[in-house]
Order: structure tokens, then C-alpha cells, then sequence
């Protein structure tokens, strides 16, 4: 991380990710990227239905490989490359019949490594495997809920999961929130931490690098009115009242309240809950 001297008031306390250490290249595979059109937080209908969303900076969009349907073909890494879809660093692999893809990197990868996913594969960095030929202990990013159905889970930067189980044909995995959950043990892992584990230490430091990554200003709902939230109105600076506790702006319960439905098809697959703010 790169820390600034606070010659304005946006340099203060701001600090940056020191790209140029990692990456290899500036400009993409023209071949994988595409354009895309940002949803930005409103559905068909144009009606916002996430906050906090809109605006940015134009961006191409990489195809990123979560498929790893090349099965038993080495691959080199060509380069190490910033994508401003995602918060992880991507990687541009090189088959060995020529084929280029995309994928999410990790940590202490170099240019010039050779990855393979195969299911008999070594348990070495960056080798994709079932879990099932994973020992306890392992740290997996990029892990399948179904078998075969492109990666779901633990993609985003320095996040990983942990091999704390082998069950028959099931495998468990503590996952970045602390919650244990089965998986089937012929779904596919790659093995790693996910690269740039730096990202969430950063400080933006000015409103202006959030607007440029499309994040839109969040008002406080204590200095709305009380038709807009919950929490406004009152003459001043005020609390939330009586209120069992503080809410969203549709009236919901916030902060370490559990959220999962009790007849959620995959309660069955938790052998832990996360652990929730108090």
C-alpha cells in the first residue's frame, strides 16, 4: 500500500494499491473482452431497485473462464492483468493447443507457472482438482456448488475457503464468513487464496474515486424525513426512538439480525451458522 502526505484534503489519510509491483501488462486480450451495459442498480421497468448505484467510468468487459471445462491440457500464465469488473487481479493463460482464457489469479502466481486442471492433477498453487482429492487443511478459492456447473463461490480478492472435512461424498468448508457448509466432493476447487488481498485495506480518501467506480453518495436515514425512513424526523439530532432496534429503509430490521429464511433449500448443506455482528 502507497500512502500519500495530506497536501489536500482528498490526499489525506488516502491510500493506494501498488499495482505496478503485480501486473504485467496494460491493455487486454482484445480477443476475450467485449463491451457491456451496466445495469446500474434499476430493473427492466428504469426503477432503481438497488441504491447507491450509477454513473462511472466506461468499462471493457473480460471473459473470465469459470467453467475450467479444458481438462488435462497444461497452461502457462502469459500475464497478470488489473480488470476493473472485479477486485481480484486476472490472469491471461496460454494452452498448450493454443486456446487463450482468462481466469481469476492467486496469490503468488508468477508469469510463466503452469496450471492444470485435471483430476489428478498435484495439489499445488493455482491446479484445479475435485475436492474430494483435497487433504484437510487446504486453502480453495473458485469452488462449485454443483458439479461440473462453473465456479460460484470464493472469487472475490483475498478471500478463500478451508478444507475442514471429508465426509464420503461430501466435503466441508469453512467458509470467508466462518460458516462450515457441505459441498459435494466431485465439485471443483481451485487451489489458493484469491489474489489482492490489499483491496479492502484501501482508502478511498475523496468522494470523487467513488463516483469514477460508479458507488453513488448514502445518506445517513436519521437526516431524512419520516417518510423516506424510519429513522427520520425529530427536531435535531435524534436516535432511532423506541424502535426494537435500528432498520432499513424498508422498515426491516438491520446489523446482525439474521436474514436467512428458515425453509431456504441449502439450510440442509450448513453444518455452522456464520457468526453475526452484535
Amino acid at each position: 500500500m502507497k500512502k500519500f502526505k495530506p497536501t489536500s484534503p482528498g490526499r489525506r489519510n488516502m491510500s493506494v494499491i501498488e499495482h505496478k509491483k503485480v501486473l504485467t501488462a496494460k491493455k487486454p486480450e482484445k480477443s476475450l473482452t467485449r463491451g457491456r451495459k451496466r445495469a446500474v442498480g434499476r430493473n427492466s421497468a428504469g426503477r432503481i431497485t438497488t441504491r447507491h448505484k450509477g454513473g462511472g467510468v466506461k468499462r471493457k468487459y473480460r471473459e473470465i473462464d469459470f467453467k475450467y471445462n479444458k481438462h488435462d491440457i497444461p497452461a502457462k500464465v502469459a500475464t497478470i492483468e488489473y480488470d476493473p469488473n472485479r477486485n481480484a487481479y486476472i490472469g491471461l493463460l496460454n494452452y498448450a493447443d493454443g486456446e487463450k482464457r482468462y481466469i481469476v489469479v492467486p496469490q503468488k502466481i508468477k508469469v510463466g507457472d503452469e496450471l492444470l486442471v485435471s483430476e489428478n492433477a498435484k495439489v499445488k498453487l493455482g491446479n484445479r482438482l475435485p475436492l474430494s482429492k483435497l487433504p484437510v487443511g487446504t486453502f480453495v478459492y473458485n469452488v462449485e456448488l454443483k458439479p461440473n456447473n462453473g465456479a460460484k463461490l470464493i472469487r472475490s480478492a483475498g478471500s478463500y475457503a478451508e478444507v475442514v472435512a471429508q465426509d464420503g461424498d461430501v466435503t466441508q468448508l469453512k467458509m470467508p464468513s466462518t460458516e462450515i457448509r457441505k459441498i459435494r466432493s466431485n465439485s471443483w476447487a481451485s487451489i489458493g487464496e484469491v489474489s489482492n488481498p490489499e483491496y479492502r485495506l484501501r482508502n478511498w480518501g475523496k468522494a470523487g474515486l467513488k463516483r469514477k467506480k460508479g458507488i453513488r453518495p448514502t445518506v445517513r436515514g436519521s437526516v431524512m424525513n419520516p417518510v423516506d425512513h424510519p429513522h427520520g424526523g425529530g427536531e435535531g439530532k435524534q436516535g432511532i426512538g423506541l424502535r426494537r432496534g435500528p432498520k432499513t429503509r424498508q422498515g426491516k430490521l438491520a446489523y446482525g439480525v439474521k436474514t436467512r429464511k428458515p425453509k431456504k433449500y441449502s439450510n440442509s448443506n450448513i453444518v455452522k451458522r456464520r457468526k453475526t455482528k452484535r
